[in-house]
């Protein structure tokens, strides 16, 4: 139904929402691409949970404080125990970051390299629609789940900190370069990932390969999130802004190379 829908040439919603349709049931009926979508933020999230309320428990030793204030300047002068707890929960929010940029490219790449292996990306490319509608719908569709997956994981843990950890943590996780990271950055990072995850898939006919090469993307994310958390490069909510304005830019760049390398004559051909 959906390949009859898409070859009569139907308004730019229509071939987004069909598009997506398809690739959310077939993501769907895939086990291991399900797990492999929700492990790593549930994973993350009950390391998280567990780790700030061993630390509103277990009081750090002198040791431990004056190894967290000489690594993170920015909890000095707090309460031993908040600081270790306001740290502990700023170091998971690093993590979160790194779901938009892990769990999308998996779903990114075998739309296209799983597609090509089980030979139902040849209907789509044979049918009447451009190449930039295709890869914009592929590219909502595995980016919306990753999203909601992220949003859903840090309000559980924002609920789980608020009720288990200090002040200085609740604290940590609602200041407001994190809410912004959250809300704005998450979705920038998942289309991010997901566009090199289709440009890669272009060029590059093996899943592992492409996953190798398109977890480069974690790099930044982390160095970032490192200096945020020491306290040793402070990003203002200005600082985030620029951030954002640059994600939106390399997202429109990718995904204009992933548009130039998806050719769809080559691809019929090639992969035959």
């Amino acid at each position: 139904m959906t390949a009859i829908a898409i070859a009569r040439r139907p308004d730019r919603p229509a071939l987004v929402r069909a598009v997506c349709v398809r690739e959310w049931r077939e993501a769907l009926a895939n086990k291991l691409l399900v797990g492999m979508t929700l492990l790593p933020p549930f994973v993350i999230l009950l390391a998280g949970i567990t780790a700030v309320a061993a630390a509103a428990v277990n009081p750090p030793s002198e040791r431990d404080v004056q190894a967290l204030y000489a690594a993170a300047p920015a909890v000095q002068g707090l309460d031993p125990k908040e600081a270790v707890q306001g740290f502990i929960a700023t170091y998971f929010l690093i993590l979160f970051m790194l779901i938009p940029t892990v769990v999308p490219l998996t779903m990114a790449i075998y739309s296209v390299i799983g597609e090509k292996q089980m030979r139902t990306l040849e209907p789509l490319l044979a049918a009447p629609v451009g190449v930039g509608e295709l890869l914009f719908a592929k590219s909502i569709a595995s980016t919306v789940p990753s999203v909601i997956v992220t949003w859903t994981a840090y309000a559980i843990y924002l609920a789980s900190v608020a009720s288990l950890g200090s002040r200085a943590a609740v604290n940590a996780v609602t200041a407001p370069r994190w809410i912004l990271a959250i809300v704005v950055m998450v979705p920038l990072l998942t289309l991010l990932s997901v566009n090199l995850g289709i440009l890669i898939s272009t060029r590059v006919n093996d899943v592992r390969v492409a996953q190798q090469i398109g977890g480069l993307v974690v790099v930044p994310v982390v160095g970032i999130g490192i200096a945020q958390v020491t306290g040793r490069v402070v990003i203002n909510n200005e600082g985030f802004l620029q951030f954002s304005l640059f994600l939106i830019a390399a997202d429109l760049v990718v995904f204009w190379l992933a548009k130039l390398a998806f050719q769809r004559e080559n691809i019929l051909v090639r992969w035959r």
